[in-house]
């Protein structure tokens, strides 16, 4: 899939990492360059996981860049986000992995509409700046091809 849409800005949203440090994105985000991996059911964990071997060197290679997971989850579960956040982070033992979780709740239709996101049956990944802007794109599990398509545009970004 690899593009860069031209309509499409992250939209401003309150978030919280599983460490309970509140935040608002795309303002709050650490890098200068983002890479926020959308999830919308709890299985696309497994999706995720696959990916942050080849993120890994890019985030060591990149000081400005960092890399998100962005579990959506939908606003009637608001009550509920000490039990569902506190499950997430009491199963990720480490403090790093906890502190890039970010969870949102909110209209899930409304976000994958806003970020022209066509499915919420697999993840979708982002490289955006903090002010919304998206510079790529992609969905579905990892591949050495969707992760070149990555390379390519942070190497083009970041030189």
């Amino acid at each position: 899939m690899n593009h860069t849409p031209t309509t499409a800005i992250f939209p401003t949203l309150p978030a919280r990492n599983l460490n309970g440090r509140a935040l608002t994105l795309p303002a709050d985000f650490g890098g200068t360059f983002n890479i926020a991996i959308i999830a919308f059911r709890r299985w696309h964990q497994a999706l995720i996981d696959a990916w942050f071997p080849s993120l890994n060197p890019l985030l060591a290679a990149y000081p400005a860049l960092r890399a998100y997971e962005l579990p959506i989850i939908g606003r009637q579960y608001t009550l509920a986000r000490p039990f569902i956040d506190g499950g997430m982070a009491f199963a990720i033992p480490d403090p790093a992995v906890r502190n890039r979780t970010l969870t949102v709740y909110t209209d899930v239709q409304q976000v994958a509409a806003t970020l022209q996101i066509p499915s919420t049956e697999t993840i979708t990944l982002l490289l955006v700046d903090r002010s919304g802007r998206i510079f790529w794109r992609d969905t579905g599990p990892y591949t050495a091809e969707r992760a070149a398509g990555l390379e390519r545009t942070l190497a083009t970004l970041l030189q």
